[in-house]
């Protein structure tokens, strides 16, 4: 199974109190459901394609109203592969919608969260859990970017599940989209953070570490990229100082310039691919006297000033 479906099985797991029962199945049936009146009277259809979400709408129904519930199923059309369960909810209708806030005064289905069914941290959580479970998505750890969401139809739902995850500091924000809105949370360390507060522990651990194992060969490739990079730039510069040394030799009487030049030609000669400290660490060994990385750069930037001016004078 995916990263996203472990995750979702977890979380269908949990055990939970009477109150925070009540609060996850707000969530999913707020999010999934749909509430239709026909000459047999109210009923509560629920839709998804996981029949361990549609066993858990079933269950927490059952144990919380001692009701029987009906399932059916249907066939979805060729392109998509999982069948559709409907869980059909008709006794007590009225009683679960009333209790579960998913309508509002004008009989219109409840845009925002019912504040009596999250008044308690932990209730908080099983709405976020349920939240998730109803149309939630979370990407792979080993995936190239880290992102979880949980689809909404309309923006006032949206924008309250941010709030709600605003409680914990999760950091998440709202994007309209062409059938409805996404909540969604980008940084790793919240995603993290969301995996803890909705109870997915095992999930969260292997987030964690497929996370630090992505972090450290990032910060493995930075420093091979960082060493890489400094080596070229070491040849290029001594490639630069090779070439003016030439320059010099072709051109002048080498005897006849400054000591100092003449010292670090000598050293460059010899060490044609080493950097300034790797030449100021031998420098002693060779002509007998320390010679720091600065005066060395010095002496390079004059030999290079020398040679460019003589290739000037060339060219006039």
């Amino acid at each position: 199974m995916s990263f996203a479906s472990d995750t979702k099985s977890e979380m269908l797991s949990l055990k939970a109190d009477k109150c925070c029962k009540l609060a996850e199945l707000s969530a999913l049936l707020r999010m999934n459901g749909e509430i239709n009146l026909s000459s047999e009277g109210l009923r509560i259809e629920f839709n998804t394609t996981n029949i361990q979400i549609a066993r858990k709408v079933i269950s927490s129904t059952k144990e919380l109203y001692r009701i029987e519930v009906d399932i059916m199923s249907k066939k979805q059309m060729k392109l998509k592969k999982n069948d559709m369960y409907i869980v059909i909810i008709r006794n007590k209708a009225s009683e679960i919608i009333n209790e579960l806030g998913l309508m509002n005064n004008t009989d219109n289905y409840q845009e925002a969260i019912e504040s009596t069914l999250i008044v308690k941290e932990c209730c908080k959580r099983s709405y976020l859990r349920g939240a998730f479970l109803a149309s939630g998505s979370i990407n792979s750890p080993k995936s190239s970017s880290y992102h979880l969401e949980i689809h909404s139809n309309d923006e006032v739902h949206a924008l309250a599940l941010q709030e709600l995850m605003s409680y914990f500091y999760l950091n998440s924000k709202v994007i309209k989209k062409k059938r409805g809105y996404i909540t969604y949370i980008k940084e790793s360390e919240k995603i993290a953070d969301f995996l803890r507060v909705a109870g997915a522990i095992n999930a969260l651990f292997e987030f964690e570490d497929e996370r630090i194992k992505r972090d450290f060969v990032n910060s493995i490739t930075r420093v091979i990229n960082m060493e890489i990079a400094n080596q070229n730039k070491t040849l290029d510069a001594a490639n630069k100082q090779l070439r003016s040394i030439s320059v010099l030799e072709n051109m002048v009487d080498t005897t006849k310039l400054p000591k100092s030049m003449r010292e670090a030609i000598i050293l460059r000669k010899k060490f044609p691919e080493s950097s300034l400290n790797e030449i100021s660490d031998v420098s002693e060994e060779v002509i007998s006297k320390r010679i720091s990385k600065s005066a060395l750069n010095h002496r390079y930037r004059n030999i290079n000033d020398l040679a460019q001016q003589i290739l000037d004078d060339l060219n006039e």
